[in-house]
C-alpha cells in the first residue's frame, strides 16, 4: 500500500480519534494535521474539501469525509 494518507483533525473529535485508531490497528501510517491549532492547514483543508468539519481524510487523491470504515477499507485495499 503506497498511498499517502492525510487526516485533517482536531484533538477532541471522536470520529477523528476513531479514524486514527482504525489506521493504527491496521498498521497503516498517516500524516495528521491539527486544524484546531494550525490555521494554515485549516485553510488548506477547507480549500481542498469545501468542508469545515473534521475529519477530512485523503487516501491518495480520494477524499473521505468523516469516519467511514468500509470506504477506508476499500480505498486502502484491505479486508474487513
Amino acid at each position: 500500500m503506497n498511498k499517502n494518507i492525510t487526516i485533517y483533525s482536531t484533538p477532541t473529535c471522536h470520529f477523528c480519534n476513531m479514524t486514527k485508531e482504525f489506521l493504527k490497528d491496521k498498521g497503516i501510517g498517516y500524516t495528521e494535521f491539527n486544524v484546531a491549532q494550525d490555521i494554515e492547514k485549516r485553510q488548506e483543508m477547507i480549500q481542498r474539501s469545501g468542508q469545515m468539519g473534521v475529519p477530512v481524510i485523503f487516501v491518495g487523491d480520494e477524499m473521505i469525509i468523516g469516519f467511514d470504515k468500509e470506504r477506508l477499507e476499500s480505498s486502502l485495499g484491505i479486508a474487513a
